[in-house]
C-alpha cells in the first residue's frame, strides 16, 4: 500500500518539445522523447495492478506492466524485447497511437489524476534500442516452407509480415508506391513521425527475412489469382483507404482546392517540404482553409503553416469536444497559431476570374441529439451564411476504398461503401485463402487498430498454412 502511495505522489513526466517559435519553421520532430532518468521516473508511477486494465485497452495486447517494470529497473533492452513479443512497430506506435483513448484510458491512476505515460515509455524503449549497436534481433523459428503474400506495407501489412516471418513462413510484401510504409510514409508528416523511424522499423522486418517489392500495383501488374499462380499459398490485403473524398458542394473543381491525400503525399512521400532541393513543388497560398477535424486535418494545417502560409484556419462542423483528432495534436495546432472555426460547414466555393478559389461560403451549425453511434448530429442554422476569403483549400473529410484491386478480383465481396467484407476475427474474405484488414475493411481508423487486425489475421493464416484448424468463412 505504501508503494502505491509513493507512486501516486510522482507527477506525470512531461515530454520535452521544440518551442513553438522554432518548430513552426521546420519539419523536425516536435516531441523530443524521454531521457533514461525521466523514463525510469515515469515508469515508477505504475502501481502494478493485479488486474491490469491497460492491457485490455491495447489492440495488440502488449504486456504493458511487464515492459514498464523493466524500464523502471533500468532494463531498457529487455523492455523493448517484451514489447516486440506483440508489436513489430513500437517506435511508430509510441508516436502516433491514441493512447489516451486506449491503454492510458484504462489506467487506474487516471481515475484520480494522470495515467502512466505508456505511449511515451514505449517510444523511449524503441528509441533506446537503436542506440545500442549490439541490440539483439529476434530470430524466426525454423522455416515452414510456406509462402504468403502481403499487399500493402502500411501498419496492417507490416504487422502481418512480421508475425508470419517470426513463425517461419516466407513472406513477400508488394507495395504500390515507390517507398514502403503506406500511410506511415505518405500520410503522417515528418514532424510527427520521422521517415527515418519508419525506415528502421521496415529494416527490422527485412532482418527477419521479409522481402519488399515497391512499385507493384496488385490488381494491375499481378492480380490476386496470379499471386496464387506464382506459388503464394495465402494473400493478405492491407491496401488501406487511400481514395480521396470530397464534399460534393459547388465549386470543388476550382484551382487551389486539393484533397488531403494529394497534399500530404506530395509533402511527405515526395519530399515536397524540401523544395526546391527536391523537385516536388507544393502549392500553398497565403490563406489556407482545412476542412475536417481529424488527425489528417491537423496534419494538413500544421504542414501548411510550415510551408509558409500566413493564415491557416480549420473549419469543422461540430464543436471542439467532438473532434476525432488526438487532443495533443489539437493543442499543438492551437499553440502554433492555427485558427479554429467550430460549428462551421462549407456550402460552396467562390472563384476569381482565373478559376482559382477565392472564398468559401459557410453556414453555422448547431448540435442536435446523438445518433445511433452516440455521436451528436449537426443541423444548419437558417440565415447564418457567411463568406470567408481563402486562396487554398485542403479537404480532409475522410478517405474511401480504392477500386483498383477489387475491380480485378470479382469474387471478393464488398460492402455498400466499397470496403472488403472480412471476418472480424480472422480477416478471411469471401475469396478462399485471401485475408484483409485495416482501413480497407473498417474505413479510416487508427494505426494500432490496423495492427490489431493484422495480428489476428497472421494467426489465422498461420493455422491455415499449417493445417492446424479450419478457418471460418464469411457469409
Amino acid at each position: 500500500m505504501e508503494q502505491k502511495t509513493q507512486a501516486e505522489k510522482i507527477n506525470r513526466q512531461k515530454m520535452p518539445e521544440q518551442n513553438v517559435s522554432s518548430r513552426i519553421r521546420n519539419f523536425d520532430e516536435v516531441p523530443l522523447g524521454y531521457d533514461p532518468q525521466t523514463a525510469q521516473r515515469e515508469a515508477s508511477r505504475c502501481i502494478m495492478c493485479k488486474n491490469p486494465k491497460c492491457v485490455e485497452g491495447c489492440p495488440v495486447e502488449i504486456d504493458i506492466p511487464a515492459f514498464v517494470k523493466l524500464i523502471k529497473e533500468g532494463k531498457f533492452l529487455e523492455a523493448i524485447y517484451k514489447i516486440k513479443e506483440k508489436n513489430a512497430l513500437p517506435a511508430v506506435c509510441g508516436r502516433v497511437c491514441p493512447q489516451e483513448d486506449q491503454c492510458e484510458k484504462m489506467c487506474l491512476l487516471g481515475l484520480k489524476g494522470e495515467p502512466v505515460g505508456i505511449g511515451n515509455l514505449e517510444r523511449f524503449a524503441a528509441d533506446y534500442e537503436y542506440t545500442q549497436p549490439l541490440a539483439e534481433v529476434k530470430k524466426p523459428t525454423s522455416p515452414t516452407g510456406h509462402k504468403a503474400a502481403v499487399v500493402g506495407s502500411g501498419p496492417s501489412g507490416l504487422t502481418v509480415a512480421a508475425d508470419l516471418a517470426l513463425l517461419g513462413h516466407e513472406v513477400t510484401i508488394f507495395e504500390a508506391l515507390h517507398e514502403p510504409g503506406g500511410v506511415l510514409i505518405y500520410g503522417i508528416p515528418e514532424f510527427r513521425l520521422p521517415k527515418a523511424i519508419v525506415k528502421r522499423e521496415i529494416d527490422y522486418l527485412k532482418s527477419l527475412g521479409v522481402k519488399v517489392f515497391n512499385n507493384m500495383i496488385i490488381g494491375k501488374i499481378f492480380t490476386v489469382d496470379e499471386l496464387f499462380d506464382r506459388g503464394f499459398e495465402a494473400v493478405y490485403l492491407g491496401v488501406g483507404a487511400g481514395l480521396p473524398v470530397f464534399m460534393g458542394i459547388p465549386g470543388e473543381n476550382l484551382n487551389g482546392i486539393l484533397s488531403a491525400n494529394e497534399f500530404l503525399s506530395r509533402v511527405n512521400l515526395m519530399k515536397g517540404y524540401e523544395f526546391p532541393d527536391t523537385d516536388t513543388p507544393v502549392y500553398v497560398g497565403n490563406h489556407v482553409a482545412v476542412i475536417g477535424g481529424g488527425n489528417v486535418a491537423m496534419d494538413c494545417a500544421r504542414t501548411s503553416l510550415r510551408l509558409g502560409a500566413k493564415r491557416v484556419t480549420v473549419l469543422y462542423r461540430r464543436s471542439r469536444r467532438e473532434m476525432p483528432a488526438r487532443l495533443d495534436e489539437v493543442i499543438r495546432a492551437e499553440e502554433e497559431g492555427i485558427i479554429f472555426h467550430y460549428l462551421t460547414n462549407p456550402i460552396r466555393y467562390l472563384s476569381n476570374e482565373q478559376n482559382w478559389v477565392k472564398a468559401i461560403e459557410c453556414i453555422r451549425m448547431e448540435l442536435a441529439e446523438p445518433d445511433e453511434s452516440g455521436r451528436r448530429n449537426v443541423i444548419p442554422i437558417a440565415g447564418s451564411e457567411q463568406t470567408i476569403e481563402f486562396d487554398t483549400v485542403l479537404v480532409a473529410v475522410g478517405a474511401g476504398a480504392n477500386p483498383v484491386l477489387s475491380s480485378t478480383t470479382p469474387d471478393l465481396k464488398l460492402n455498400s461503401r466499397g470496403y472488403y467484407i472480412a471476418d472480424p476475427v480472422t480477416g478471411l474474405t469471401s475469396k478462399p485463402r485471401v485475408f484483409a484488414g485495416g482501413d480497407i475493411v473498417t474505413g479510416s481508423a487508427t494505426v494500432i487498430s490496423a495492427m490489431g487486425a493484422g495480428r489476428r489475421s497472421a494467426q489465422a493464416i498461420h493455422k491455415m498454412l499449417m493445417g492446424i484448424q479450419d478457418t471460418p468463412t464469411t457469409d
